[in-house]
């Protein structure tokens, strides 16, 4: 296993905010996210909504392995250099019902959370940085 798609919401702050941290961390596995609800998310796991995607996140390796819930979210720790280590330890089956008891509440108030700790989703982030004009390049030195 080389790359995990991780499938979120990009309309929930909480979802975005995890996207950057996890993002920015040093990993062990290659990440990339895309939106549930995608054209290229149904290409490349066709039922994503049928499992509900839409309710709690959902992982998918270079080898046809997923995980979803709280099982995806520990997936998630695993690809990480620094939390690995917890990933593993989350698994424990002693931990099970905990991790899957925070991971249910997560998921089903993440929207209610992103509103009241004011987490922004990727189209607010985007919308946050002004577009410029494409620069003039014609005689050799661009100039915006």
């Amino acid at each position: 296993m080389k790359t995990l798609t991780i499938f979120y919401d990009p309309r929930c702050g909480l979802c975005a905010k995890f996207r950057i941290w996890l993002e920015a961390q040093p990993k062990q596995v290659a990440v990339e996210f895309l939106g549930y609800d995608t054209p290229e998310a149904a290409r490349r796991f066709p039922g994503l909504r049928e499992i509900g995607a839409d309710r709690e996140v959902v992982v998918l390796a270079d080898d046809g392995s997923w995980w979803q819930g709280s099982a995806a979210w520990l997936t998630c720790l695993w690809t990480t250099v620094r939390y690995r280590h917890w990933a593993f330890h989350l698994a424990d089956p002693v931990f099970q019902p905990f991790v899957k008891k925070a991971v249910h509440l997560l998921s089903e108030n993440r929207l209610t959370l992103s509103r009241l700790l004011k987490l922004r989703t990727d189209a607010d982030v985007a919308a946050a940085f002004p577009t410029s004009p494409d620069p003039a390049c014609a005689d050799g030195t661009c100039k915006l």
